[in-house]
């Protein structure tokens, strides 16, 4: 039992020489054909892992870039608000006179002269964050800045309006003198 079915089936008389070629000659071909569908199949399945790969990287890379452009526009921004904050800051308002304000939950103090004194407590001139510090900017430029970031200013000290005006008033003819500082 030392040979292959066909030989076996050879002698026992069960299959002539002739059938025994064309069965084997269709069995070669058929495989031939079936490893051209193979590799034609390894072909096409390699290319559409290619091009999904090459889909996924390009989406990969388009969010990546997207995401360096938001960065950018920030950075942008940023330079822009801190370029405005720097030209338009006031100089030369380091005084005598202290005033305080909230930052947060903490109270700052910052020396100002008198002028600058009248002007923050009129609201006329604003405080913003800047360089670790603070810098005093008008109203004007206090607006721009709001328009680009609303975090970088101090929030004005709210009104006390729990005065009638009849005792506004009242109250108005009791001059405080001008070298009472509170």
């Amino acid at each position: 039992m030392a040979g292959s079915l066909f030989d076996q089936l050879k002698k026992s008389g069960l299959v002539d020489e002739k059938k025994a070629k064309k069965v084997k000659r269709e069995k070669y071909q058929q495989s031939k054909q079936n490893k051209g569908k193979k590799g034609q199949t390894a072909q096409t399945e390699a290319t559409k892992l290619a091009a999904e790969a090459a889909q996924q990287k390009a989406e990969r890379d388009r969010q990546l870039n997207q995401e360096r452009q938001q960065q950018q526009a920030q950075k942008a921004a940023k330079a822009e608000l801190y370029q405005l904050i720097d030209s338009n800051r006031l100089k030369n308002v380091d005084g005598d006179i202290a005033y305080n304000f909230v930052d947060g939950t903490a109270v700052k103090t910052l020396n100002v002269t008198a002028e600058t004194h009248k002007r923050l407590v009129a609201d006329k001139i604003r405080i913003a964050r800047f360089k670790g510090g603070y810098a005093l900017l008008l109203e004007t430029v206090a607006e721009k800045v709001v328009q680009r970031d609303p975090d970088v200013l101090i929030p004005m000290a709210k009104k006390d309006d729990t005065l009638s005006k009849e005792d506004e008033e009242y109250y108005a003819q009791f001059e405080v003198p001008d070298d009472l500082i509170w």
